[in-house]
């Protein structure tokens, strides 16, 4: 896959479909490499005639690591915001959109239908907010806002981000049976995976790419970042906000939370569906997806 140069910084990224159709940017959440966009998902998209660009997040897969910065003192960044200082922090959420905008210029894209999952979703929602002139859509899926009142994950979920499991450079089978016994945790209920497929899909992503400490540096950036509402608030692009009723990691009322504080935003909730993307539900996210693009085409 192609590298180029985005907001100072290399980034690992694929387009697909016809460049001269118009965009839309996918966004991975935390820790995840841009793989986990499923190509079956993405080419659901292509065939409905978009251009389709997704990319690794910076500290992740193949774009550039944040090495020089080491591992993040998770209770330093706490403490600094308990006081209402600075944390101390190798960057935030802010710097990650700037990402995502920059790799839209390397690339000659004036405007896009940003989509995020997860953190990627806090990502779009803050393309969106601040940088509006290059946003024809947004969709922000099974995220939330940043609202420090709002439910907090289960303990089991809470776990889930906590613990990795093991290395898998000194044990393999470990780390795969971590892996598994971590999405039954988070994934869809109503839809569960396939084993074997998430084996493989497991061994992949640690072939492709293995570094934990920009999990971490990620993690440290989420927390470090502020209530978005406020930002949310401004927002003026068409947005569908789409959330699983079982999520565990990100409980529904981060979903509606988010659409209650975009103007105008469309909520849809689907029922089964937790921290994930099942195959069984492809077609209904890209259905809502579609729902902000062509709410996009139709003047005010």
């Amino acid at each position: 896959m192609p590298q180029t140069k985005a907001n100072g910084i290399t980034i690992e990224y694929a387009s697909e479909g016809d460049a001269n159709a118009e965009t839309i940017l996918l966004i991975m959440g935390l820790g995840a490499q841009m793989t986990r966009w499923p190509p079956a998902f993405r080419q659901k998209l292509v065939e409905r005639g978009y251009r389709v660009i997704h990319y690794d997040n910076r500290d992740v897969g193949l774009s550039e690591k944040f090495e020089a910065a080491g591992v993040p003192d998770m209770a330093a960044v706490v403490q600094a915001l308990a006081k209402r200082e600075k944390p101390p922090v190798a960057y935030t959420l802010a710097e990650m959109a700037g990402d995502a905008v920059g790799l839209l210029d390397a690339l000659g894209v004036k405007k896009a239908h940003i989509v995020g999952a997860s953190m990627g979703g806090m990502i779009a929602q803050l393309v969106a907010a601040d940088y509006p002139d290059r946003v024809l859509s947004l969709t922000s899926i099974m995220s939330t806002t940043g609202n420090p009142d709002l439910p907090r994950s289960s303990p089991e979920a809470i776990a889930v981000l906590n613990n990795r499991g093991p290395d898998p450079r000194e044990d393999l089978e470990g780390f795969i049976a971590h892996s598994l016994a971590s999405n039954k945790v988070i994934a869809s209920p109503a839809y569960p995976a396939d084993p074997a497929a998430l084996r493989e899909r497991t061994i992949a992503d640690f072939k492709r790419a293995f570094y934990p400490v920009g999990f971490q540096r990620q993690y440290a950036g989420v927390i470090a970042s502020p209530d978005r509402r406020p930002k949310l608030k401004t927002i003026m692009a068409p947005t569908v906000v789409i959330h699983g009723e079982a999520d565990p990691l990100v409980p529904l009322a981060g979903g509606q939370d988010t659409a209650a504080n975009i103007p105008g935003a469309e909520l849809r909730v689907i029922a089964g569906m937790g921290h994930d993307i099942p195959v069984e539900l492809y077609d209904e996210i890209v259905d809502g997806i579609m729902v902000a693009v062509e709410r996009s085409k139709t003047p005010a």
